[in-house]
């Protein structure tokens, strides 16, 4: 189960398009051809995609959308498929469940606004020292927020589940946010 848990994670990361990627009519073969026959074509044409969609707000809430939707369908069917709840165990996993995850949901709104209110500043050129602050200020009170719902959510387990399934929900609940935040952090350019 455990390595069919990192397989299945895996792939959620890998399949479709990521947040930043770029869709593309040309199949995964034909791009195995074309990056043999001249990888100085697909670096540039990576590079391209790249910028455009740093710089393509819409393009990047699409992907992100198409994320969001995705994990929020395949980590329903990774948690059941690990959890191994009894009857009256799932009863009371569920709703909680349920609860973290409209939680986690607005900490993601969040995270998005934060992304997009920086990129908008950075495709205007250096980000000022003021805003700076803010946008380090507001990832924190982020990451507060989910530390905060992370353990009213695990108290709330402990009371419905042994330990060691709460520790195995923390564990795939841990994978999964950090694919999302990769895929998020992989397409934000550094402050300058």
């Amino acid at each position: 189960m455990k390595k069919e848990l990192l397989c299945v994670l895996a792939a959620l990361s890998l399949t479709g398009p990521a947040f930043g990627e770029q869709k593309s009519g040309t199949s995964a073969p034909a791009k195995e051809t074309a990056a043999k026959e001249s990888p100085a074509k697909e670096t540039a044409a990576k590079e391209t995609a790249a910028k455009e969609s740093t710089s393509k707000g819409a393009t990047a809430d699409t992907k992100m959308e198409i994320l969001r939707q995705k994990i929020k369908t395949d980590k329903k069917y990774i948690v059941s498929e690990n959890m191994d709840l009894t009857e009256a165990e799932a009863k009371a996993f569920w709703p909680i469940y349920e609860g973290y995850q409209k939680d986690l949901g607005k900490i993601n709104q969040r995270i998005e606004g934060l992304a997009k209110t920086y990129l908008e500043a950075d495709a205007q050129g250096p980000v000022s020292n003021q805003l700076s602050k803010k946008l380090v200020s507001d990832w924190l009170d982020i990451e507060k927020s989910e530390l905060d719902a992370k353990r009213a959510v695990f108290g709330k387990l402990g009371k419905a589940l042994p330990a060691y399934k709460v520790a195995k929900y923390v564990q795939m609940e841990n994978k999964i946010r950090a694919i999302v935040k990769y895929e998020l952090a992989a397409n934000i350019p550094l402050v300058e």
